[in-house]
């Protein structure tokens, strides 16, 4: 006689140890974050970040494969706010971006989104370069940190363009460029050491500085400012 609810029972255990693994890869990913802000790369241990997360060094080694790896999970968790596998260019609020009408909307909603993943992820992306500079075993991730930066710049100019041409004195190789080392987290890291900087502010500032140097005109004027309690000083 066949047991017909075997198989069933085999699905609900297989689901429990799916969203089991998923709290543990999350509890990882978030210890691995705290550890290399505290202790950058070169003082970053995977037992530092197992005993943080409560598992065992095989548990995150299983998980991650090596330290550059978990760093590299930890970095995409900070950017995009969530552990969904879903690239940040293909999220709602690029859709949203992308239906805005005019170029100072369109930034607004970039400005938004960038501001709070640099809040989140600058740290961690610092630590990357800071540490290739020393481990070569870092190159390969340092230069995917580059090559993301360089797509969304080339997006940003690309939605941007869809609504102001670009300045006529400049190409578009030079606008995406321009984008890029605004984006930079060097540059946000900086301005956050400044007492009166915000990430709100910085959101600001990049969508601003993009209308300024890429754009032909003011026609395009400024995105309004976020109501971020009143913290900035012009």
């Amino acid at each position: 006689m066949v047991d017909e609810g075997r198989p069933a029972r085999r699905a609900y255990r297989s689901s429990r140890r799916a969203a089991a693994a998923r709290l543990t890869r999350g509890r990882v990913v978030r210890a691995a974050a705290a550890v290399f802000m505290e202790c950058g790369w070169s003082g970053a241990t995977v037992g530092a970040v197992a005993a943080r997360a409560g598992v065992s060094v095989p548990t995150v080694e299983a998980l991650f494969g090596t330290k550059a790896r978990l760093l590299k999970a930890a970095i995409d968790v900070a950017i995009a706010g969530d552990d969904e596998p879903v690239p940040m260019l293909e999220r709602p609020w690029a859709a949203a971006a992308l239906r805005a009408g005019s170029a100072p909307e369109f930034l607004s909603t970039v400005d938004g989104v960038l501001a709070v993943a640099q809040a989140r992820s600058a740290g961690l992306v610092l630590a990357v370069f800071d540490g290739a500079a020393r481990d070569p075993g870092l190159a390969e991730l340092a230069a995917q940190m580059l090559a993301q930066r360089a797509v969304m710049a080339a997006w940003i100019v690309d939605g941007l363009s869809r609504h102001a041409p670009l300045r006529p004195d400049g190409s578009r190789d030079e606008a995406v460029d321009t984008v890029w080392v605004l984006m930079d987290p060097a540059v946000f890291d900086r301005l956050m050491r400044r007492p009166d900087w915000t990430p709100q502010r910085y959101g600001r500032w990049f969508a601003t500085s993009v209308l300024r140097l890429l754009a032909p005109d003011r026609a395009t004027s400024a995105p309004p400012p976020p109501d971020d309690g009143g913290t900035d000083h012009e």
